[in-house]
């Protein structure tokens, strides 16, 4: 055995020697090792080479992946229509004035006599209409029933036809007769198949318009609101559509023209009740626009309630 037990051995006692104290300065430059915050002038050199390649390589990537998708996109038209598409073929239905603060949810209430609470909606409203209102320059036709339309042919929306539910009678808010707004959603290429005779499950009330309309102005979505529960039903005793009880089908298809504005439908409910809330559910009816009255899927219609104090 050894006689030193490997105290020979260099450095095996060897404590690590404390940490050399930077100053500010050194951080920044170090003398003794001529290093840039830690790196030498070689090292930042590599470093940048590195990242440059890295992020010009990237880049190319990214320009090549995007290049490849917009080469797919049309700027006219989606790639999925229809069936194929995340919207599919059952247009939604909407309704105006709908309220900017969620607390109201779809709840439209007002006092006529309170300039205040009539004036909030009458001004929701005049933002909607806004772009109905202020149409020139753009390629449009005053269409009907008799005309031979192209597929696309712009049709007008004529504001003028709303009857009481016009802005000189306040859309009736001012005499607590109120008037909401029906549109459906638009989606490309989509041809509406029309109801030309009363169907059976139609309110009574649909059905006599039907009949009593001529048949060449029964190529329209109708539309029908009434009572969303059978308490209600009593209440819709007096309701006035304007300028018709549908959507004519001269302003279908929907495929992205200039200027494309969606028909509306003006719907009047006159001498509501006082004080008490009308739950009212407003339906389309066509062949291809399937109705769901479920409150988790609804579909091809629309609730909302009203409330004149």
């Amino acid at each position: 055995m050894s006689k030193n037990n490997g105290k020979g051995a260099k450095g095996e006692f060897e404590f690590p020697q404390p940490a050399r104290k930077q100053t500010f300065a050194q951080m920044i430059y170090d003398p003794y090792d001529k290093t840039f915050f830690g790196r030498t002038g070689k090292n930042w050199g590599q470093l940048m080479i590195f990242y440059g390649i890295f992020y010009i390589i990237l880049a190319a990537l990214f320009t090549i992946c995007m290049q490849g998708l917009l080469a797919t996109v049309d700027d006219h038209q989606p790639k999925w229509q229809l069936k194929e598409s995340l919207i599919g073929t059952n247009p939604g239905l909407g309704f105006r004035p709908l309220s900017e603060q969620t607390e109201r949810g779809s709840v439209i209430e007002f006092d006529g006599k309170k300039p205040a609470e009539s004036d909030y909606w009458i001004s929701l409203i005049n933002d909607f209409l806004k772009d109905y209102n202020h149409t020139e320059g753009t390629p449009k036709k005053h269409c009907d029933y008799t005309q031979t339309h192209k597929p696309t042919d712009v049709c007008v929306v004529n504001t003028e036809a709303f009857g009481s539910c016009s802005p000189s009678n306040n859309y009736g808010y001012k005499s607590n007769e109120p008037c909401i707004f029906l549109k459906l959603n638009k989606i490309f290429g989509w041809i509406p198949h029309v109801y030309d005779s009363p169907q059976s499950g139609m309110p009574q009330e649909l059905q006599k318009v039907i009949n009593d309309t001529k048949v060449e102005e029964r190529q329209q979505i109708w539309v029908s609101c009434n009572g969303h529960f059978g308490k209600d039903k009593e209440n819709f005793q007096n309701i006035s559509y304007y300028p018709s009880q549908g959507f004519p089908i001269y302003y279908y298809p929907y495929l992205n023209q200039p200027g494309y504005l969606s028909p509306l439908v003006a719907v009047q409910f006159k001498s509501p009740p006082k004080g008490i809330m009308m739950d009212v559910e407003c339906r389309a009816w066509a062949k291809n626009v399937i109705y769901s009255g479920s409150a988790r899927d609804r579909m091809g219609s629309v609730t909302f309630q009203i409330i004149v104090d």
